[in-house]
């Protein structure tokens, strides 16, 4: 069996992945290949993955390691499994342009990787990456599972299941982490064992519809009656996602720094005050990066010279979906699935977050009904963006990045539409040969 990683120069990202299919019997004898196109952090990868399948796996694996495109046919020829963890255009230059030319309009951004102006730009230069991924892997490896890890995930997951064959499916860490950081958040550890719940509604913004203790007992009272409790009396780093609570009804699964951009509430040029009240962390994204690349330097040694480095299993989705498709055990999961029937009052060719389970035959997303309105009218202003972005980057017209802008909550009530056309124009010159030409 192989399993091809692209992008493993995100080294840390790769040791979770792969050390995790080394700690699990039915994969650890697998070939992983490794592709990337920057050739000192694909090495780096190679090194400190080596060490990890010499200490916990006997040395077992085979890794193998692809640079650059014209390698790129070799990493993927007979993968059963592809990981799709790649950034086209990293913090310089692109995240760097996706930021500063928006602020020169007068929008500003918190993480700028999922919705907004900055994640239509992140997928308008992956979208013609993937298309080419999906060029090889339907020659070298069409029956591949396409386990896709990258943002926008709703746009990308979304393109690649309605306008490529290959099997795909869009993976998050959120939906693992919601209701356990709710509850440690409010003071509920003694609900975490055994609690049930029900997640729905799109990447980033999938809900969390129902909570209940391990005797049935719904939580949702108690966990707005706190919530509101702990808005009104304290500054916390969850302001945004608790205001949902009391405002909506409803817990949402992605942290409060991304959501407070995936709406027209809270970052507001005619409503500074908001940004100090809701504790909204404007510039996050670039802080971010500057602070990883920063640790990298350090960390960097501690991962690649280290012979003995060692791994344990995480909760990361990836080895358990491969592992329960080859041995057919069954799994559950929170994946990103073109909505067939799933969630009844949001679009057909939407990319939905959903209960799913895999089994040996691959995954089977689960019917979830309709969203209470004012939630699926939410994902809706989010879904309108994707739509018109993947239209965008398939037909190569202009005229859809203009409207997928137009149409994003925070840009259209920040900006005019005029303003949004120039800001969009000058995203375009300064991307350069980032993006492909539009017509």
């Amino acid at each position: 069996m192989k399993i091809t990683f692209m992008g493993a120069g995100s080294t840390v990202f790769a040791k979770n992945v792969i050390g995790d299919c080394m700690c699990t019997e039915s994969l650890r004898d697998a070939e992983f290949a490794l592709y990337d196109i920057d050739g000192d952090r694909l090495r780096e990868s190679e090194l400190m993955l080596n060490a990890i399948n010499n200490t916990i796996n006997e040395g077992r694996a085979k890794i193998t390691c692809h640079l650059g495109v014209e390698n790129r046919k070799n990493a993927l020829r007979g993968a059963s499994f592809v990981v799709n963890a790649i950034q086209v255009g990293l913090y310089d230059p692109c995240t760097i342009t996706d930021f500063e030319v928006p602020k020169r309009f007068g929008l500003r951004q918190t993480i700028g990787d999922t919705l907004g102006i900055g994640g239509i730009m992140r997928a308008l230069r992956t979208i013609p990456v993937l298309e080419d991924f999906t060029r090889d892997m339907s020659e070298v490896c069409p029956d591949a599972l396409f386990l896709n890890y990258t943002n926008p995930m709703a746009m990308l997951s979304g393109y690649m299941q309605r306008y490529t064959g290959i099997k795909t499916v869009g993976l998050c860490h959120s939906v693992q982490t919601c209701s356990d950081s709710l509850l440690k958040k409010l003071g509920m550890d003694d609900k975490l064992d055994g609690r049930r719940e029900l997640i729905a509604g799109i990447n980033h913004m999938a809900w969390l519809l129902e909570i209940k203790d391990k005797d049935g007992n719904d939580l949702y009272p108690e966990i707005k009656r706190r919530a509101k409790e702990k808005n009104a009396t304290e500054k916390h780093g969850d302001m945004v996602r608790f205001d949902y609570i009391d405002k909506l009804g409803y817990y949402c699964t992605e942290s409060s720094e991304h959501n407070a951009e995936y709406n027209m509430f809270y970052i507001k040029d005619k409503y500074p005050e908001l940004i100090e009240k809701f504790n909204i962390p404007l510039d996050e994204y670039p802080r971010r990066c500057i602070n990883q690349i920063a640790k990298w330097e350090t960390q960097r040694d501690e991962l690649i010279n280290n012979p003995t480095l060692s791994h344990n299993r995480s909760n990361e989705y990836a080895s358990r979906i491969m592992e329960s498709i080859v041995t057919g055990n069954v799994y559950k999961i929170g994946g990103n699935v073109i909505n067939t029937g799933l969630i009844d009052n949001l679009p057909s060719d939407a990319c939905v977050e959903v209960p799913c389970l895999i089994d040996g035959q691959g995954i089977h997303p689960c019917h979830v009904g309709r969203l209470p309105v004012q939630l699926a009218a939410m994902n809706m202003t989010n879904i309108n963006v994707q739509l018109l972005t993947i239209e965008a980057a398939v037909t190569k017209k202009k005229e859809h990045i203009y409207h997928a802008a137009m149409l994003d909550p925070h840009t259209g009530s920040e900006l005019s539409i005029d303003k949004i056309i120039e800001m969009v124009d000058a995203l375009i010159e300064e991307h350069g040969s980032w993006l492909p030409k539009y017509n």
